[in-house]
C-alpha cells in the first residue's frame, strides 16, 4: 500500500539534499519519479530544487491553484519540497493519490515558522500523512533543533512580521526549543 509521508525539520537540516536523494535512488533503479517545488521559494531560481551541498535539480512548480490528481503522472513517486507551501486541499490531494491512486508521496518541509506557528501544509500534513519522520538538526548551543529564528541583516532576531518571508542562512537560523524563547 502506498503512503503520504511528512519529512520535517528545522531550516538547514538536509530536505532538499534527501528529497534529491530519494529521486536518485529510484531512478538509478530505472522507475520515474514526479518532483515538486513551490513556486514561490525563489532563492535559487523558481523551478529548482537546490541543496545547500550543491547539487540542484529543474522541477514543476507548485502554487495555490495546482490540482495535484488532476496533475497525477503515472510515476512510481512524487517527491514534494517545501511542502509546508501546500494548502489542506492540496495534502488532501496528495493523500487521496497514495490511498487511491497507489502513488507513494513523499514531502518534505519545516513544521512551523519564525514564531513558532505551523504552517497550514504541515499541520494538515501532521494530521493526514501515513508516516511523520523528523530528520534531525543542530542547534547553535548543540543540543537539537526544532525551531526556526528569522534574522535582519545585522543577524538580530525578528520576532514580528508575515509568515512567508523566503530566505536562506542569511535569514534564517536553526534553534533548539531552550534558544529559541531565550534569544
Amino acid at each position: 500500500m502506498a503512503k503520504l509521508y511528512f519529512r520535517y525539520s528545522a531550516m538547514n537540516a538536509g530536505k532538499s539534499t534527501a528529497l534529491l536523494q530519494v529521486a536518485h535512488n529510484y531512478e538509478e533503479q530505472g522507475q520515474q519519479v514526479k518532483l515538486y517545488t513551490a513556486v514561490i521559494d525563489d532563492r535559487y531560481g523558481v523551478g529548482l530544487i537546490t541543496s545547500r551541498l550543491g547539487p540542484q535539480r529543474q522541477v514543476d512548480t507548485f502554487d495555490t491553484g495546482t490540482n495535484f490528481l488532476a496533475a497525477a503522472p503515472k510515476v512510481a513517486c512524487v517527491l514534494v519540497d517545501e511542502a509546508q507551501f501546500l494548502t489542506k486541499e492540496q495534502v488532501q490531494q496528495l493523500h487521496q493519490l497514495a490511498q487511491v491512486k497507489g502513488v507513494p508521496v513523499i514531502c518534505y518541509g519545516l513544521r512551523s515558522d519564525f514564531r513558532g506557528d505551523p504552517f497550514p501544509g504541515s499541520a494538515y500534513l501532521l494530521a493526514l500523512a501515513d508516516d511523520i519522520e523528523e530528520i534531525k538538526n543542530i542547534c547553535t548551543c548543540g543540543k537539537k533543533a526544532t525551531m526556526n529564528v528569522r534574522v535582519d541583516e545585522q543577524g538580530r532576531r525578528i520576532r514580528e512580521g508575515e509568515q512567508v518571508s523566503i530566505g536562506g542562512n542569511e535569514s534564517y537560523r536553526q534553534a533548539c526549543g531552550r534558544c529559541f524563547y531565550s534569544q
